[in-house]
């Protein structure tokens, strides 16, 4: 199934350049770029769009205002030359932050992203399976039910997990990305505390693959990630910027 997206951002240039990677994604439909957001509120109010490529700085209204005035939003991917709103952004469970100017390969990591988050939303909820089966934790691993396997997760390759709404994903050394049906909190209560840190609603990180914080933007194992305002105190913690 191919979704439906829309770029909004008031630089041609930056209109067109998206429009061209967004052609060579076979899973995507341009439905049209816009120089304004207010152009496309009532195809999203409709439900027309799946996928939104939105910049933040524009005349008219900035794209997280407008975010915030939308009662039924898409799923979003920030376009932006301004890395400072990546928190903020994050507050909107945006799929990604993309800093302009940005390869066709971060972008393709981005929609791939969104494509899984869209197929899962897009699936009925089926009866309780087997499928469905609690992680089984053991001391120094844990093992999860996953596309009818089972899938061993080792605590030491573990770098994070990303909650999607009732899914989490696994991202691991050495190990494709597995997601299943789990919950975070879950997780985050029986993970080895001393090994593993909840630094946003969305994510679980592994300690010791924390790289730096820099803002509200902790990098783990060379990837981004947003601190939650909640998560703050835990995360300077652990650089020693409070008690």
């Amino acid at each position: 199934m191919k979704m439906r997206c829309a770029i909004v951002d008031d630089e041609f240039l930056a209109r067109q350049y998206l429009s061209v990677y967004v052609s060579k994604v076979p899973f995507l439909e341009l439905v049209g770029d816009y120089n304004s957001p207010l152009k496309v509120s009532e195809q999203l109010h409709n439900g027309e769009i799946d996928l939104l490529f939105l910049d933040i700085q524009m005349p008219d209204i900035t794209g997280l205002d407008f975010l915030r005035s939308l009662d039924r939003k898409p799923l979003v991917i920030i376009t932006t030359a301004f890395k400072e709103y990546a928190y903020d952004s994050y507050e909107f469970d945006v799929v990604d932050y993309l800093l302009k100017p940005f390869s066709f390969e971060r972008l393709l990591k981005a929609v791939h992203k969104a494509h899984d988050m869209f197929q899962k939303s897009s699936t009925p909820e089926q009866p309780l399976e087997p499928e469905q089966e609690e992680p089984n934790f053991h001391e120094d691993y844990l093992v999860i039910r996953a596309d009818r396997k089972y899938y061993k997760i080792n605590f030491d390759n573990l770098i994070y997990v990303e909650g999607q709404k009732a899914y989490v994903t696994f991202h691991s050394e050495g190990q494709k990305r597995v997601t299943a049906l789990a919950s975070l909190k879950e997780l985050e209560e029986k993970l080895p505390s001393g090994q593993f840190i909840r630094i946003h609603k969305s994510y679980i990180v592994s300690i010791s693959k924390i790289e730096s914080l820099e803002g509200n933007l902790v990098e783990v194992a060379g990837q981004q990630l947003p601190v939650g305002k909640s998560y703050r105190h835990n995360v300077d913690k652990l650089f020693g910027l409070s008690d």
